[in-house]
């Protein structure tokens, strides 16, 4: 499963303490004035580092993150406590704005961040239906690009709580295809159905029709499948 963004978290691996003074006083900034995540976004990867979070298994930062984008997932959150029980219209626009003059990490930024706010459950209920309905149409955004770290970003604790099962499945077979682990999504044994096994069974078929190895993912979703290159 996904590896998911404590709100909370200090993002450890590879930012400095200057750093984790700033994303401090930045958090604490959007509180005093939510306008001023705008300017965090853009500053956050300069700020506390562009390291992966887990250099050990992820050296890009593709399936689990950055530390950057633990810091913009940070800042969504207090964006979203400093606009309060009020907030989900508000929210929802500052979100949109954040993604679409956002550059590919800050878009990323907001994708985590919609991940840190559905884990704590402050997207649950009628009081978040905006926000929601924002996040769906951002997280398909991302899922039309061929950006491995836009897509990862777009499956995660959000994804699995509300994408539909449609939108889910493809984006599920997309990082397949595009070779990146399935250790991004979050919910993958929760949400997996025969549609999807059928799914990746046509996908294995068809590498194999044209002489290609069959990722080794696909047997997480369709056991029956023999993955590698076979004669």
């Amino acid at each position: 499963m996904t590896e998911t963004t404590r709100p909370d978290a200090r993002p450890a691996d590879g930012a400095t303490s200057d750093g984790e003074r700033w994303l401090a006083e930045a958090r604490a900034a959007v509180g005093q004035d939510p306008a001023s995540v705008s300017r965090a976004f853009a500053l956050a990867g300069r700020k506390v580092g562009r390291a992966p979070l887990r250099p050990d298994v992820d050296p890009a930062g593709i399936v689990h993150g950055t530390v950057d984008d633990a810091a913009r997932a940070a800042l969504v959150v207090a964006l979203a406590d400093a606009l309060g029980a009020d907030g989900d219209a508000p929210l929802g626009a500052r979100l949109a704005d954040l993604y679409q003059h956002g550059d590919t990490a800050e878009r990323r930024g907001v994708l985590r961040g919609l991940d840190a706010l559905a884990e704590r459950g402050a997207l649950a209920g009628e009081g978040a239906t905006s926000v929601v309905a924002v996040g769906r149409d951002l997280a398909a955004d991302a899922l039309r690009t061929n950006d491995q770290s836009l897509v990862a970003a777009a499956v995660g604790p959000f994804a699995a709580a509300h994408l539909d099962q449609h939108a889910w499945r493809h984006a599920v077979l997309k990082l397949v295809f595009m070779g990146v682990s399935l250790d991004a999504v979050a919910g993958l044994d929760d949400r997996a159905d025969d549609e999807l096994a059928r799914m990746a069974r046509d996908f294995a078929a068809e590498r194999r029709a044209a002489g290609r190895v069959v990722p080794d993912d696909v047997a997480r979703l369709a056991p029956d499948v023999t993955t590698g290159r076979t004669a």
